[in-house]
């Protein structure tokens, strides 16, 4: 192991969220900036891409300074998914926090094949989710989902999310039109599903 990856592997063991079958989920620091961008656009997965809606690459200033300003944002939280072996996974982000509406945006990616079809991505939803309502006092947290991807839209729903509409071929899809799937959850339906959720995951939220 070289000192930068040294560097990386102390930096993502420090402000844990939670964790679950080796992986972790922990508040972003301006340290990780060079590990998101070489671990995770050099290159960025296509299908990473396609799902989330991103064009397929970017520059190494592009994503340090989306990295930097995403930090810097009152209205977000940004959380990265760190697998057993160190990498960063993936991220989970709530943002346009409006305070006085009680209600923000979320949004998540898995960056890399292997860490998909494991579970993960349903922990994390349900962790970030659990984190909106908890710490952030939340009354609705919201998200879109394509049409394209009945995986993640299932994920949701798991995680208590209810459909609440469809714009209907919005997006394209590899030359062919798709729909936008919008999706919710609310206060009162997060406190019903919750309880039961704890087990089996460590959860310790951090001070803002």
């Amino acid at each position: 192991m070289d000192s930068m990856q040294a560097v990386c592997l102390n930096h993502m063991k420090q402000s844990i969220l939670g964790g679950k079958a080796g992986y972790l989920m922990r508040r972003a620091r301006p340290e990780d900036a060079e590990c998101y961008y070489l671990q995770n656009y050099c290159p960025l997965d296509r299908e990473t891409a396609r799902l989330t809606g991103c064009k397929e690459a970017f520059t190494r200033e592009e994503v340090l300074q989306f990295f930097s300003d995403s930090l810097e944002d009152p209205e977000r939280a940004f959380f990265l998914i760190i697998a057993p072996d160190g990498r960063i996974a993936g991220e989970c982000v709530i943002n346009e926090i409006n305070r006085k509406l009680r209600c923000a945006n979320f949004r998540i990616a898995i960056f890399h094949p292997q860490d998909r079809g494991r579970g993960i991505g349903l922990w994390a939803v349900k962790l970030t989710r659990d984190y909106a309502f908890e710490q952030l006092r939340l009354h609705r947290l919201e998200l879109d989902v394509y049409s394209f991807n009945p995986r993640a839209e299932k994920t949701y729903l798991k995680a208590g999310f209810k459909r609440e509409g469809v714009l209907r071929h919005a997006v394209m899809d590899g030359g062919q039109y798709a729909d936008v799937i919008l999706m919710a959850i609310l206060e009162d339906e997060w406190k019903k599903e919750a309880p039961d959720e704890a087990a089996g995951t460590e959860r310790e939220f951090p001070d803002d």
